[in-house]
C-alpha cells in the first residue's frame, strides 16, 4: 500500500496510512466513520457547532482572543478540520499525540470577558459543552442534509462521541440527543447575540475559503447551519430572515450532500484509514450488509512502503 502524508500539525506528522493496522479512536464500523466521510455535512455542521459555541462569551473571548482565527479565519477553520478527521480516522497513537498538544496550547488561554467575566479554556465545563456541540453539529447535518439517520444510529453517535471528546478533556459527554437538548438548556441563558457572531457568517458567506465555489452555496452553507440551530437560540441570538434557507438552496445542498457522500477518493482519510486497518479502500461505500461480511472475515494488516 502507498503510504500517503496527509500534512503535519503542532510539529507532529500526521500520516493516516501508518502505522498499518493500528485502530483509531472508533472502530469502522461506527456511525463517525460514515459521517465524517462527507464535507457537505462536516462543513455544515462545524459551522453550526461554531455558532453555538459563539453563543457563549467565555468561548467566544478565548477563541477571538487567544487564537488566529481573526487574522486567519479559513486557514484555522482548515486546521481544525484536520484534527477532526484525525480523531475519526487516524491512529490512535498519532491521534492522542496531536490532541495533547492542542490541549496543551489551550492550557495558556485565559482571560476576561469584555463583561469582566475571567474563563480558561480547559473548564470542564467549557470543554463539555465544546465537544458536544461539535457531535450536534455533525449528525444534524448528515441527518438533514445527506441521509436521514434512525434514532438508534443517532444516540450510538452521541454515545461514541465520548472517545473523542475524553481525549480533548471533556468529562459529560452527552449520550444522546436528548441529553445534548438538556445540556443546552442549562447553557442557553448565558447565551447572547454578538457583532462576532455575525463577523464570522460573514466570513462563511464570502466563500474565501474556496473560491472555485458558487457564492450562492457559501450562503448556503451558512444559512443550512443556522437552520440547524433550535428555533429559541437562534431568536436569542439574533438570527433573523436574512439567514432562511430558502427551498432551493436546501435541495441543492442535499444533492450535494448525497453526491459527497458516494465519491471515492483513494487519496482521502477514509479511504487511507480504511486500508490502513486491511479492509478496502471504499468500504465505507459499500451498502452495510457488505460491511459487516468485511469485518467478520480475517483481515491482514498491509505492510508499510
Amino acid at each position: 500500500m502507498q503510504q500517503v502524508m496527509q500534512g503535519s500539525y503542532l510539529g507532529t506528522a500526521i500520516d493516516f496510512a501508518a502505522p498499518p493496522g493500528e485502530p483509531a479512536l472508533l472502530p469502522p464500523d461506527s456511525v463517525q466513520w460514515r459521517v465524517y466521510k462527507n464535507p457537505i455535512a462536516l462543513g455544515i455542521g462545524g459551522i453550526a457547532a461554531v455558532l453555538l459555541e459563539f453563543a457563549e462569551p467565555r468561548i467566544r473571548s478565548g477563541v477571538w482572543d487567544h487564537s488566529t482565527y481573526k487574522a486567519d479565519p479559513i486557514g484555522r477553520s482548515r486546521r481544525t478540520g484536520l484534527v477532526a478527521l484525525l480523531a475519526c480516522y487516524g491512529p490512535a497513537s498519532t491521534a492522542r499525540t496531536v490532541i495533547g498538544k492542542v490541549n496543551r496550547m489551550h492550557g495558556r488561554v485565559k482571560g476576561a470577558t469584555p463583561a469582566g467575566e475571567t474563563y480558561r479554556a480547559l473548564d470542564p465545563a467549557l470543554l463539555d459543552w465544546v465537544a458536544a456541540t461539535a457531535s450536534y453539529g455533525f449528525l444534524e447535518a448528515y441527518d438533514r442534509f445527506v441521509h436521514p439517520l434512525s434514532n438508534a444510529d443517532k444516540d450510538r453517535f452521541m454515545a461514541d462521541g465520548d472517545a473523542i471528546g475524553r481525549a480533548f478533556g471533556a468529562r459529560h459527554t452527552p449520550p444522546t440527543l436528548g441529553a445534548f437538548a438538556t445540556m443546552m438548556a442549562r447553557f442557553e441563558p448565558r447565551f447572547e447575540p454578538h457583532p462576532i457572531i455575525f463577523e464570522f457568517l460573514d466570513i462563511i458567506e464570502s466563500g474565501r475559503a474556496a473560491p472555485s465555489i458558487p457564492r450562492f452555496l457559501h450562503r448556503a452553507v451558512a444559512r443550512a447551519a443556522v437552520s440547524l440551530l433550535p428555533g429559541d437560540i437562534r431568536h436569542r441570538l439574533a438570527l433573523g430572515r436574512r439567514y432562511d434557507l430558502g427551498l432551493l438552496d436546501r435541495h441543492a445542498l442535499r444533492i450535494a450532500g448525497r453526491l459527497a457522500d458516494r465519491r471515492v477518493d483513494r487519496g482521502s482519510p477514509p479511504c487511507i484509514a480504511s486500508e490502513r486497518l486491511g479492509l478496502p479502500h471504499d468500504f465505507l461505500y459499500r451498502s452495510r450488509a457488505a460491511q459487516r461480511d468485511l469485518l467478520t472475515r480475517p483481515r491482514i494488516a498491509p505492510t508499510a512502503d
